[in-house]
């Protein structure tokens, strides 16, 4: 099946122009025979598949929305839990402070490439190699001084926090990888076309046929669908999540004193 996250967002506009404008047309000169032959008027259900389109839409872009906030919250989840990390990382003795903190400048590092700039599936999997790599040295490290002393508090409340900073990534991933399906995203195409079909007919029984209605519906169609896809994105368009919260603990961390 035609994956659409395969393709640029720029030629999945074009193509959606296109196609839309080819469905108006297409509708529009059969409507143009059907006058010529007596044809009758379909404005019922021309209104109710226009109908449906709006509901497609709407429903697509609830859909993308929710998956935009998740992926704002993960990352502000995330970046929350590193900088707790490195704060109870500092309550730790010497040397052991000065080596997870930098672990965790590299950590955070990162963890911020990840959504900066847009990534391959094999750059974002070589990052999270990257991550897993860094989260067992700083595991490894957390053993060692538990097995120095199981009793010390600040230990555990580390111990504790690492965890969390572990779970918060696996969350952060799968927001990540949380898209519109597929073929939410072809149907909405599908019923565009067919709504830009019906209205072209329309346009076509009657006695002035301008073209220009059937152009600013694709254009503006096509526009909609094209902010569904952005937002879909994260990475790749024009709205991108804020790495703020990211940005914030990499420099608040790499303040710290060793």
């Amino acid at each position: 099946m035609l994956d659409l996250y395969d393709y640029s967002l720029l030629s999945i506009f074009l193509v959606g122009v296109i196609l839309i404008l080819a469905a108006s047309e297409i509708g529009r000169r059969i409507g143009i025979h059907a006058s010529a032959s007596g044809g009758g008027d379909v404005s019922t259900l021309e209104s109710a598949v226009l109908g449906l389109m709006a509901l497609m839409i709407g429903f697509t872009f609830a859909m993308a929305l929710s998956r935009f906030e998740a992926r704002r919250d993960a990352v502000l989840n995330e970046a929350n839990a590193i900088g707790t990390t490195a704060l109870r990382a500092r309550l730790l003795p010497q040397p052991e402070r000065g080596e997870l903190l930098k672990l965790l400048r590299e950590y955070v590092a990162i963890r911020l490439d990840i959504t900066r700039h847009p990534t391959s599936r094999t750059e974002l999997a070589a990052a999270v190699d990257k991550s897993n790599a860094l989260q067992e040295a700083l595991w490894l490290q957390a053993k060692a001084m538990s097995a120095k002393d199981a009793g010390m508090v600040p230990t555990g409340l580390f111990i504790q926090t690492l965890n969390d900073m572990i779970d918060q990534q696996g969350k952060r991933l799968a927001a990540l990888r949380n898209r519109v399906p597929n073929i939410v995203m072809l149907a909405l195409f599908g019923i565009a076309a067919v709504g830009a079909a019906f209205t072209g007919y329309g346009r076509g029984l009657e006695a002035r046929r301008t073209r220009l209605p059937l152009y600013l519906m694709a254009l503006l169609l096509s526009s909609v669908i094209l902010l569904i896809l952005d937002l879909d994105r994260p990475t790749a368009g024009f709205i991108e999540v804020s790495q703020q919260p990211m940005v914030d603990t990499a420099a608040s961390i790499a303040a710290f004193p060793d």
